[in-house]
């Protein structure tokens, strides 16, 4: 038998109004207010709408009080440590893990998209050469539009799959030409007998005189980084994809307003954020100072890349992330590195401090990322262009379950408006 439909009840002056209540597969229940204002006449008033779900979906699961994120059902430390991003790329947007011809397919077709056009080389050398890589990657993937007429069509299910692919294929390209860009070097094309995070390392530190040979510690490290960063349900980013796709815009273009969300410091810059905290501290001797001051409540310091505002106990993605950390640490080493010394004995000393133990302030996945990426050698403002990348599968599967949805409609949120009332217009000479 059925369990009963569940319903809550609003109560305004004299009258009641009975609101559905759905409950998912996991999570909370959620009351239904898609008619409240049709019949109540009012609206509800949810800034960050952070007690709101704006769709419903089928892809990522976040539990934070748990310490649980799921693509499809699938634990992320499992798909970190077991499997690798283009096959964690498929999971997401297929729903389900392929088989190993599938997986050999789908590799093959993202490897031969990883080419730009070639006069997308001219796009690029519009920009001033200081220009940050993220506001590189913001243009050129608008302007795949301009490029790409073929499948730019989003009532087109074949033109909506090559959008797909070809924004997943080629994104390491662009993202690997913008910093080749900033920093005055040519660009280096991608190689079919690389795999995907191989081929990115490679259009990143190869020069035309000197090959540039993977390690593959670091490139299983630069994999894992794309598969912890693919997807993470409704956050700014996201969702900024998803409103922009509610007005029926293009794929590039939807693809490109979440970039630009990214680049936004309280989102895509955590890593970042932390590396340039790393250097303040500057040697492992400040390091008492800077726990002291991240205890003082009067102190508006923070050490970042502790502790997530998702996570409330621990975040599931940085155990996988730490490993890679120590692996590539091993193999680069610290020695002549100031940060990552000053990042090696940070970690060792919060982890032991009971005061970040009793907070739950443990080192999240932008603390290992930064680390990693900063011993690789990229500079930090390659690190938000790397989450992007890695974000993109996210992204587009959003986008692809979006424009399936029958429910879809234009994102038009509501206002408290606490301006003024009408008023009459004043001539000049009388005000």
């Amino acid at each position: 038998m059925a369990d009963a439909p569940k319903s809550a009840t609003l109560t305004i002056g004299d009258d009641t109004y009975d609101l559905p209540i759905h409950s998912p597969t996991a999570g909370p229940d959620v009351v239904d207010i898609r008619k409240l204002y049709g019949q109540a006449g009012v609206f509800t008033y949810d800034p960050g709408f952070t007690s709101t779900a704006s769709c419903d979906s089928t892809i990522t699961f976040i539990d934070g009080a748990e310490g649980v994120l799921l693509h499809r059902g699938y634990p992320i430390d499992q798909l970190a440590s077991k499997s690798h991003y283009l096959e964690v790329c498929y999971l997401l947007l297929y729903g389900e893990l392929p088989s190993a011809k599938q997986l050999e397919e789908f590799e093959s077709l993202v490897t031969n998209h990883t080419m730009l056009h070639e006069q997308m080389q001219y796009f690029y050398r519009g920009f001033r050469r200081d220009a940050h890589p993220m506001a590189i990657m913001t243009g050129v993937v608008g302007a795949m539009s301009a490029f790409y007429h073929d499948s730019t069509d989003i009532h087109d299910e074949h033109q909506r799959e090559v959008a797909s692919i070809r924004l997943i294929a080629k994104m390491p390209t662009i993202a690997a030409w913008a910093y080749k860009f900033s920093i005055g070097q040519p660009f280096i094309y991608p190689r079919n007998d690389l795999d995907y995070a191989s081929n990115f390392l490679r259009m990143c530190f190869a020069v035309p005189a000197e090959d540039y040979e993977v390690n593959p510690i670091l490139s299983r490290a630069m994999d894992r980084i794309f598969t912890l960063h693919a997807d993470h349900e409704q956050n700014a980013s996201t969702s900024t994809v998803r409103l922009a796709s509610s007005s029926g815009a293009n794929p590039f273009a939807c693809i490109a307003a979440g970039i630009a969300c990214l680049w936004g410091p309280a989102h895509g810059g955590a890593n970042q954020a932390c590396l340039e905290m790393l250097k303040e501290i500057g040697s492992p001797d400040r390091i008492p100072e800077f726990i002291a001051r991240a205890k003082d409540k009067n102190d508006p310091f923070r050490l970042m890349g502790f502790g997530h505002r998702v996570y409330k106990n621990f975040d599931p993605r940085a155990t996988v992330m730490k490993q890679s950390a120590d692996e590539v640490l091993e193999l680069l080493g610290v020695e002549n590195n100031p940060v990552l010394a000053v990042a090696k004995e940070l970690e060792a000393a919060a982890l032991a401090d009971p005061y970040f133990a009793e907070k739950k302030l443990f080192p999240n996945v932008d603390f290992y990322s930064g680390v990693i990426l900063e011993a690789m050698g990229f500079p930090t403002s390659m690190f938000t262009p790397i989450f992007a990348l890695s974000r993109t599968v996210g992204w587009i599967s959003q986008w692809k379950e979006m424009i399936a949805d029958p429910q879809n409609k234009i994102g038009r949120p509501r206002q408290l408006y606490l301006g003024e009332t009408a008023r009459d217009y004043v001539d000049i000479e009388n005000r």
